[in-house]
């Protein structure tokens, strides 16, 4: 009866308290999260601006960042405490969330679920460090190549960043690589189900190395080093997924094959008795 979520039923009125319970504790969570981030807004901006204050070291020009606005410091602030209280957050959000949907299923489905709820975070931090730590500083370094000196034209072209344009950037940056990395844990949930299949994925390769490009090009900045980094990776998950794919239906018919012979058996013993 435990694996069955038939004994867990509830009528309504408890299911929306349930829910309501579940959002109060993800709310205060990210509230606490965002009060303790916005207090430590400023370490958390110098280590987003890091990659670009080193290349303004290495190639030169103004070392310095500005802003335009009278507010955009202070709302500045606020967004990089509400982009830090996510991350942090986030694993109680999504425990928030499986204890609410968890009694609705059963044994088979929760441990089919929990590979991907370990799988999701982990890429996404894989996504996001990728592009702090090789992207931003290869694009930051080919975009701040553009400058020009005193001798090298009628006026010297430098880069005067602004912080809230800066931080925008990055947040993009970030969320585009992390979620983009979600690309196996997508396409092998839809194996699962039996939406996509290995032998489907394979031959629409070159369809989705074209929309792979595509995406990459949307939700990159217009440099083709962020568009390449973003895609390459892409191509090599989508590979990836592929063989995951394959592992699954080769665990499925394995499944069936047991499941025919357990059947098959229990035929032969009742023909005998």
């Amino acid at each position: 009866m435990a694996e069955d979520p038939d004994s867990h039923t509830m009528p309504l009125l408890d299911h929306l308290m349930e829910l309501r319970t579940r959002l109060m504790w993800t709310i205060l969570a990210f509230l606490s999260a965002f009060f303790a981030c916005f207090y430590v807004a400023q370490p958390i901006y110098g280590f987003l601006v890091t990659p670009l204050a080193n290349i303004m070291l290495e190639v030169g020009g103004t070392n310095r960042m500005i802003y335009t606005a009278l507010t955009e410091a202070f709302f500045t602030q606020i967004k990089v405490g509400f982009f830090a209280a996510l991350f942090i957050s986030f694993p109680i959000i999504a425990s928030q969330l499986w204890m609410f949907i968890a009694p609705g299923l059963y044994k088979h489905e929760k441990g089919a679920f929990a590979p991907f709820l370990v799988a999701s975070p982990v890429l996404f931090i894989a996504g996001a460090s990728f592009v702090y730590y090789f992207i931003m500083p290869m694009a930051w370094r080919f975009l701040l190549g553009f400058q020009t000196g005193v001798g090298e034209g009628v006026l010297p072209i430098e880069l005067e960043a602004r912080v809230g344009e800066y931080l925008g950037l990055v947040m993009k940056l970030i969320m585009a690589f992390g979620i983009s990395f979600q690309l196996p844990v997508l396409l092998v949930l839809l194996a699962r189900v039996g939406i996509v299949s290995a032998d489907g994925l394979a031959e629409r390769r070159k369809y989705a190395i074209v929309g792979v490009f595509v995406f990459a090009a949307i939700v990159t900045p217009p440099d083709v080093i962020s568009q390449i980094g973003l895609a390459i990776p892409m191509m090599i998950l989508y590979e990836i997924s592929i063989y995951a794919c394959r592992i699954i239906e080769r665990k499925r018919e394995e499944a069936w094959a047991a499941d025919a012979e357990d059947d098959g058996f229990e035929d032969t013993d009742f023909n005998e008795s």
